[in-house]
């Protein structure tokens, strides 16, 4: 009897650790994936957020393929102003937070909602001329980034 509890209690430590691991590892993966998850549930909350303060000052035409009459009042560049960087901000905590060099395809879709966003408003003549005067001080990967982006949405008649 005793040669059998000890068998057992080899069999059990030769197959029970490695499943323990297992069980460890795909724990923490379901873990972090579902943090991702949320941070992107979060981060597109704030996008939501900002497309409401965008239609609260639609006098800007922000949402609009349109650029804002110039002159533009004191008033209305200053808004315009704080409501791109509010913009840009986002957009780096997007990046700083979901962009890798190397992602799988859930990341990849998720971040290239992003990029569909960033380059939507890389088309807009009024943001393309603001981004150097709104990147002073922001992460230098993501404003390399977005510069990039921004050169790709020049239109040739710009250059």
């Amino acid at each position: 009897m005793m040669i059998w509890l000890e068998a057992l209690s080899y069999i059990v430590t030769i197959l029970g650790f490695p499943a323990a691991i297992w069980v460890i590892w795909r724990e923490e993966r379901l873990r972090r994936a579902n943090e991702t998850a949320e941070l992107h549930r979060q981060l597109s909350e704030e996008y939501d957020n900002f497309l409401r303060l965008a239609m609260e000052n639609a006098d800007l035409l922000l949402l609009s393929k349109r650029s804002l009459p110039t002159p533009a009042s004191e008033e209305q560049a200053e808004r315009m102003e704080a409501i791109l960087r509010i913009l840009i901000s986002l957009f780096e905590k997007a990046y700083i937070i979901l962009f890798r060099d190397e992602m799988d395809d859930e990341a990849r879709r998720r971040w290239m909602s992003w990029e569909d966003d960033m380059m939507e408003w890389c088309d807009r003549d009024e943001f393309r001329a603001a981004l150097p005067h709104l990147l002073d001080g922001e992460d230098a990967a993501f404003s390399r980034y977005i510069t990039a982006l921004a050169a790709r949405r020049v239109k040739p008649a710009e250059l």
